[in-house]
């Protein structure tokens, strides 16, 4: 029986995009999640005893250069040296563009694949290892040609940096499809760049395994690699958990809830509970209040102190940060008693519709993000339609506010 781990863009020493880097408890874990992931392989590769560590492509993040970097990479590559495990590596398209690749020796028991392609046998086993490392930044052309024939009479793994026929988020590279890697004869597919993990065929096994760590809310949930057990030729997969950090969506019903003491221990239990499903050393939560509450415009209203009402119950568990709350309360139906603020609210709509506004609205807000550095503008505007978008939330929000403390006054 053997087995082999494979694994695929980790980017190496990446930041993860999140306001708990402003919390003294969370920084050091979420600024390390990413070499925690590398350690955390290691440690399943060890401990399971494997014949290789596969890494197909995107070892690294960009051009940053980072002597650091290095020196953590080749001890953790040591550990496997010393247990004699080969590691088979391809380079992606971060790793074509990164300083780190071209000026560190790797050691003797890591294999790198070139551009030409080529192909290794795993010593003492009848498994062989294919692979194709991108040449430069870029592979707008399938790579499949460079790959040799299956070995006959042998388990053959091909490994491949590609977006596949494509994947929102991601750049096209090395594209091919499932049918194309199919078609070769391979017995697996160990593939990266496509950071969602994803099984898209068991005969042949065509395995992305997805990104170890997540870097943001859009990379949520827990994180793993693929461990393959080849048994009289048959191949198994099994999951292996890796981050250090789980970025998750969360959401809590207020709805029926009548009392501010009430919300208070209702939020209370619900922040513990979700600290207890954390499988992961932390998690970075995006939290929305839902469901039609009575107490909605005081709510809404006292945003500021619900705010820190969670965020001092999260940081409480020590297990869970709140990245950003979200207030999607519905007022309660028979709330309809404030005839003012109802035409006050017409009125704000009525305004928010008109093109004139919107233009206006749309010069101040960039006019405001212009003196910001280009990187957050870039995050902020990452396209034409995201200024118009962000103006829009910050107008539904002002006017909402606006309700909340006139109809919540009486309190």
């Amino acid at each position: 029986m053997i087995r082999i781990l494979h694994t695929a863009d980790l980017h190496l020493d990446s930041p993860l995009k999140s306001l708990a880097l402003r919390d003294e408890d969370m920084r050091d874990r979420v600024q390390t999640a990413t070499r925690t992931a590398l350690v955390r392989i290691v440690d399943a590769a060890l401990s399971e005893n494997v014949s290789a560590l596969l890494i197909a492509g995107d070892l690294f993040d960009g051009a940053a250069r980072s002597a650091k970097t290095a020196a953590f990479l080749i001890q953790q590559l040591d550990r496997l040296g010393d247990a004699a495990i080969p590691v088979f590596y391809i380079k992606g398209n971060h790793d074509a563009e990164n300083p780190i690749t071209g000026e560190i020796d790797l050691p003797a028991h890591v294999h790198v694949f070139d551009g030409r392609g080529g192909k290794v046998q795993i010593a003492d086993t009848n498994v062989w290892i294919h692979g194709v490392s991108f040449s430069g930044r870029h592979a707008p052309d399938s790579l499949l040609g460079k790959f040799g024939a299956p070995v006959p009479d042998a388990v053959n793994i091909g490994m491949l940096h590609t977006s596949l026929a494509g994947a929102a988020g991601h750049d096209t590279y090395a594209p091919c499809s499932v049918a194309d890697l199919a078609k070769t004869g391979f017995d697996y597919w160990a593939l990266g760049h496509i950071h969602t993990r994803r099984i898209y065929s068991t005969a042949p096994y065509i395995v992305m395994p997805g990104i170890p760590q997540g870097r943001d809310i859009n990379e949520a949930g827990a994180q793993s690699a693929t461990m393959l057990t080849i048994d009289a030729g048959a191949i198994t997969i099994a999951e292996v958990p890796t981050s250090a950090v789980t970025f998750a969506r969360h959401s809590i019903d207020v709805t029926g809830i009548e009392t501010d003491t009430d919300l208070r221990n209702h939020l209370r239990q619900a922040v513990h509970d979700l600290a207890q499903g954390v499988t992961d050393d932390a998690g970075i939560v995006r939290l929305a209040l839902t469901g039609q509450a009575a107490r909605h415009w005081h709510i809404l209203r006292d945003q500021a102190l619900w705010d820190e009402t969670i965020h001092t119950l999260a940081r409480d568990t020590g297990r869970i940060w709140i990245d950003k709350i979200s207030y999607d309360l519905q007022a309660p139906a028979s709330d309809a008693a404030h005839t003012a603020t109802d035409e006050l609210a017409r009125i704000m709509a009525a305004i928010q519709s008109e093109t004139g506004f919107t233009t206006t609205m749309q010069d101040e807000v960039d006019a405001i993000l212009s003196d910001l550095p280009g990187n957050i503008r870039a995050t902020l505007l990452p396209d034409p339609a995201a200024l118009n978008t962000l103006s829009q939330q910050i107008t539904h929000q002002g006017a909402t506010q606006m309700l909340a403390r006139m109809k919540g006054a009486s309190d």
